[in-house]
């Protein structure tokens, strides 16, 4: 039964985002934000927040094994984009490469790009580097400047967020439209984004209560099955949208989609951990995140210097997912 409401809450989260994000695209619209923004902020929180709520339900409900989960969750999500969903774009890019006008270049907000990946090495590095070990203390003011620094890369891309998406780009609301079939009113989308954030919600409690259940019975310690299986549950399918907006052509928002979701989730989910657990980390945690900021350092060096998709960079991402998994089997 723990198995069929495990799938039950990934079709909850899966249905909310869907819903969720959709929305989002035509309330950056409404807002005039730049396609930089909508996708490295709008877009990219939407896809994080299924897997930003689990650590926070985990660590809300007080299980035995609650914390292992979020320090799980926290970790997982940033290591599944910077590998995983980087090989799942640069292939989508690759199998549709004929009908972009780019082919393998790269259509992209660079300033967005540059600042998203920067953030996320430097942030993410610094908040492994406490599971070391910090002085008494110390994470809450850590955890301060984690959340100051978010609050600086959201002004930096609110400023310099691009042009404003064309509404004629814009898939139709699915919620429902207008009775001329014209664009949503403001008031259809906010409802629309309120559904998709209540199922998120839902779909995370749900997962987190279900994950523990069937920790237990496999007798597999909890901190595994988070780093990958809700990363994989929660993070990749929303990427999806990634490989829709690729063969579109709309790199910004392909990107920023995962960038900006690896920025959110080196920062705001890091201070989580750092003021609400232990954030005492495990070689599990260690290697997957050492394997995710090499994953972000070889994005800096293909989309950010080369400034294309590279079939070489594609291999290393999925290898580099490999790794741990095998890693994980083995151990």
């Amino acid at each position: 039964m723990a198995y069929v409401l495990l799938l039950a809450s990934f079709a909850i989260l899966l249905a909310g985002a869907l819903l969720f994000t959709n929305a989002v695209e035509w309330l950056g619209h409404r807002l005039s934000l730049g396609q930089g923004a909508v996708g490295s902020l709008l877009a990219a929180v939407a896809t994080a927040m299924p897997e930003s709520l689990i650590p926070v339900v985990a660590i809300i409900s007080g299980a035995e094994g609650s914390e292992d989960v979020a320090i799980g969750a926290i970790v997982g999500a940033p290591f599944l984009l910077g590998t995983i969903a980087m090989a799942l774009v640069g292939t989508s890019a690759f199998l549709y490469r004929r009908r972009r006008p780019q082919g393998l270049g790269l259509n992209v907000h660079v300033p967005t790009l540059r600042r998203d990946l920067t953030f996320f090495v430097v942030f993410f590095t610094l908040g492994i580097l406490l599971g070391l070990g910090a002085p008494e203390n110390f994470e809450y003011l850590a955890a301060a400047i984690f959340v100051l620094a978010y609050a600086a890369y959201v002004r930096s891309t609110l400023k310099g967020g691009g042009t404003v998406q064309e509404e004629e780009t814009l898939n139709p609301l699915i919620l429902s439209l207008t009775r001329h079939g014209g664009p949503p009113r403001t008031s259809t989308v906010v409802t629309q984004v309120a559904i998709g954030l209540g199922a998120i919600v839902g779909g995370a409690h749900l997962f987190v209560h279900e994950l523990l259940e069937i920790a237990e019975h496999l007798g597999v310690p909890a901190l595994v099955l988070a780093l990958v299986l809700a990363p994989l549950a929660t993070e990749l399918p929303e990427k999806a949208n990634s490989f829709f907006w690729v063969r579109e052509a709309k790199d910004t928002l392909a990107l920023g989609n995962i960038t900006g979701a690896m920025v959110f989730q080196s920062t705001l989910p890091i201070a989580i951990g750092l003021v609400f657990t232990s954030w005492d980390l495990d070689f599990y945690s260690f290697l997957a995140a050492g394997l995710g900021v090499a994953g972000g350092l070889l994005a800096i060096w293909s989309l950010q210097v080369r400034r294309r998709f590279n079939a070489i960079a594609v291999v290393i991402w999925a290898l580099l997912w490999i790794v741990f998994v095998v890693a994980v089997i083995v151990g």
